[in-house]
């Protein structure tokens, strides 16, 4: 009897610690971009437009395309902000591109750093793009 109540005792301490070393609970991201499968949460978004501003503002480019570049629309696509834009890779390891093989996606930001939307080549014909989701 009195060995149950320790055990008892120590499951109690054990899993108290546990919750209390825990911390809070954080609440689910939502894709804020859907390219292809591929689900970006806002901070991915953010962190390639502003790696891709950062080198576009210090007139550097990466990789063999020279990113980031001008993106011209010639798709038509409607954002939100006014151009000239420029389009930057947004990788599906959600790590800021450095160079290397860009993937299908892409970031579209104005001249002034703003975003303008999220793009791939996902479900495009030839070299064309179309609007993430």
């Amino acid at each position: 009897m009195a060995g149950s109540k320790i055990l008892s005792a120590l499951l109690l301490a054990t899993l108290s610690a546990l919750n209390a070393s825990a911390g809070p609970i954080e609440p689910r991201q939502a894709c804020v971009a859907t390219c292809g499968s591929i689900c970006y949460w806002q901070k991915s978004v953010d962190e390639a437009v502003d790696a891709g501003y950062e080198l576009h503002q210090a007139g550097e480019t990466v990789g063999d395309n020279d990113y980031p570049h001008t993106f011209n629309n010639r798709e038509g696509f409607d954002f939100a902000v006014a151009g000239p834009y420029q389009e930057f890779p947004m990788l599906n390891t959600f790590d800021p591109y450095t160079g290397g093989t860009p993937g299908p996606d892409r970031v579209v930001f104005n001249t002034a750093g703003e975003y303008a939307g999220a793009i791939t080549h996902t479900g495009a014909g030839g070299n064309n793009f179309v609007e993430c989701e």
